[in-house]
């Protein structure tokens, strides 16, 4: 899976998209989701609800500005944790855990990790403390903590799973090389340089679709020629939202989304989602050239990887109205 920033669907895919790679090279390959929706406004808060099924906090929507633990943490219906922070606790599973529980490999592959300063592996401030990577258009390294939701869940810093597979993004290579090496489920992090953010992330730096396009167009090769994926490999290209504001602003949801308990009462349940933002599969199980209309959301996609890998649904993804993606878009046989 690769997640890109903060776009509507128009700047995506589809023929006025800013990202001629994608919307067209790829398009062209895959099948592309025009209904998929985010499920929040808050980058961080769509990543967290894809990866364990939660809801937002405030604090999430707003990309976690302090490190700090969600508190008081109480469990409530449809498996969420109820309370104001970021960090959930250790009891609270994600996709990650299940896959280690099943004995199957996962693996983060953020870009900036290893870079300019950062450290190598599960970055992250110390508790309590400010992040200014969620300040808009904060400056400095390009790596930003909320675009690696992996972080926020102490059952995975807590132990040596975080540093173990939260890596740079030049892990992704090597661990290509065989099908062996790749693990079952990885999730590709672009910068802030290039993950198609409007905001620049220095001053005069290009934002937006076009050097997302060109993160694309070097990464999803190697991906599309691993052996991994021509075995039996899946690749989505998503949006973790759309833009709250300015011109291309929109907070639609679909999926009879639930009413978050963290939120207030005015800012969640239907109308009150992230946007459409699309998503693009791609496959050797997959024709090439193909639209659904179907309505799904974050909570959809993770319910659909729980089911390819048998495993139990977390938080939302389990409710009645969250469907996977049809079977009817894959087939037994490869496609090309």
């Amino acid at each position: 899976m690769i997640m890109l920033s903060e776009q509507p669907y128009a700047a995506v895919f589809g023929p006025e998209a800013r990202a001629s790679y994608l919307a067209h090279t790829l398009e062209r390959r895959g099948t592309l989701l025009v209904r998929y929706d985010a499920v929040a406004h808050g980058g961080l808060a769509d990543e967290l609800a894809l990866l364990s099924g939660q809801g937002p906090t405030g604090e999430t929507s707003a990309n976690c500005p302090t490190y700090g633990d969600i508190a008081p943490a109480t469990p409530a219906a449809d498996g969420q944790i109820l309370g104001n922070g970021c960090v959930y606790p250790s009891a609270t599973k994600t996709l990650a855990d299940q896959l280690s529980a099943g004995h199957r490999s996962w693996r983060a592959y953020v870009q900036g990790l290893g870079e300019a300063g950062q450290a190598a592996a599960c970055a992250h401030p110390q508790a309590g403390q400010a992040d200014p990577s969620a300040a808009p258009g904060a400056g400095g390294s390009p790596y930003a903590t909320f675009r690696n939701p992996f972080v926020y869940f102490h059952s995975l810093t807590d132990s040596s799973a975080c540093a173990s597979n939260d890596l740079g993004l030049g892990a992704l290579r090597g661990d290509l090389l065989s099908a062996k090496r790749t693990p079952s489920f990885s999730y590709i992090v672009p910068d802030r340089c290039h993950d198609g953010n409007p905001t620049p992330c220095s001053p005069g730096a290009p934002a937006g679709m076009a050097p997302a396009d060109a993160f694309l167009a070097q990464v999803v090769p190697q991906i599309l020629a691993a052996k991994a994926y021509k075995q039996n490999g899946l690749l989505v290209i998503t949006v973790d939202q759309a833009p709250a504001s300015g011109e291309f602003a929109d907070s639609s949801s679909c999926c009879s989304q639930p009413s978050y308990p963290n939120l207030p009462a005015g800012e969640a349940g239907a109308g009150h989602g992230g946007g459409t933002v699309g998503a693009l599969l791609l496959s050797p199980f997959l024709k090439g050239a193909v639209t659904s209309q179907e309505t799904y959301n974050h909570f959809s996609l993770l319910r659909t990887i729980e089911d390819l890998f048998k495993l139990k649904h977390l938080g939302y993804a389990a409710l009645p109205a969250v469907k996977p993606l049809e079977a009817a878009l894959f087939s037994a046989t490869k496609h090309g």
